[in-house]
């Protein structure tokens, strides 16, 4: 089955110093990048996915900024394939969906940034859209949010994102989905 891995904006802003950073990203970039190194050392395919922030009243992603840039434990290397986005969902006015098609693929593994927003929203349109979903729990990262009064920490976001990932596809480990692709000779 031919599998994709799609890194979801790990770009500096998220990072420490950043406009909007996230509880524990290096640690979840980290996770990225092993994921990233087993696809390219076996010649898979995978996407980096940008995202620029142009509506008005954005305060990071800003075009032109250094914070959107991709962060440094996923570099994209020249030549690999980059899509930028506007909005939560990666395919939503992108090109992502006909490249994917392009290259026959069937399966998705998804990992980045943030677990309750553009993971969540890319990985629900994956599966309506009839591919696989691999959710790679331990490379994603979020925030703490709030509602109202309730003070709601980034693990119980994650979780429960993540929990609910499961009625749309897979949510593993990075061991467990590279445990995974070497059994079904993925890549």
């Amino acid at each position: 089955m031919k599998t994709a891995l799609l890194l979801i904006d790990i770009q500096k802003d998220y990072f420490s110093g950043g406009k909007m950073e996230l509880v524990n990203p290096l640690e979840a970039g980290q996770k990225a990048y092993q994921l990233l190194q087993c696809f390219r050392e076996h010649g898979g395919l995978h996407i980096h996915i940008q995202h620029e922030s142009i509506r008005p009243g954005a305060t990071f992603f800003l075009p032109g900024s250094e914070g959107m840039d991709i962060h440094d434990c996923v570099a994209h290397f020249e030549g690999e394939p980059i899509i930028y986005k506007h909005f939560p969902n990666a395919f939503r006015e992108t090109k992502l969906y006909e490249i994917l098609k392009d290259w026959d693929v069937e399966r998705v593994v998804i990992c980045g940034m943030m677990t309750h927003m553009c993971v969540d929203a890319t990985a629900r349109a994956a599966a309506d859209l009839g591919f696989q979903v691999i959710v790679a729990a331990d490379a994603c990262a979020t925030r703490n949010l709030s509602y109202g009064d309730t003070a709601i920490p980034a693990d119980h976001v994650h979780k429960a994102f993540l929990a609910a990932l499961k009625s749309y596809g897979q949510v593993a480990t990075v061991e467990e989905i590279l445990t995974q692709l070497a059994a079904e000779n993925a890549l």
